[in-house]
């Protein structure tokens, strides 16, 4: 079993910053890609950033030069750096990785951290 669990969401005033972070545990071989995603009410959830376990990145547009991901391999972490938060990026951020575990390949996705930007 594999289990993702964030952290680092919260209120923010538009302009500010927030770290979120997210730390794989349970039974694994390695992790593959790992990614942020965002849901906001009404909305389909969207990729926001993805990296691989070489560190390849891409974003989402609207995040570009605002966001940046990276991972911890030794932590089995990935972080989302947000810079320039907009009322827009208003929503809940939710980690996916892709595991590699001796019954196979599993995805698996973290339970979800609110971001609010208001002011």
């Amino acid at each position: 079993q594999v289990q993702l669990v964030e952290s680092g969401g919260g209120l923010v005033q538009p302009g500010g910053s927030l770290r979120l972070s997210c730390v794989a545990s349970g039974s694994f071989l390695g992790i593959d890609a790992m990614g942020w995603y965002r849901q906001a009410p009404g909305n389909q959830r969207e990729l926001v950033a993805r990296i691989t376990s070489g560190g390849t990145t891409n974003y989402e547009d609207s995040v570009k030069g605002r966001f940046t991901i990276s991972r911890d391999n030794a932590k089995n972490t990935v972080y989302l750096q947000m810079n320039s938060l907009k009322p827009e990026d208003t929503a809940v951020y939710y980690c996916n990785a892709g595991f590699v575990t001796i019954w196979g390949a599993r995805d698996s996705w973290g339970q979800g951290t609110q971001v609010t930007v208001s002011s």
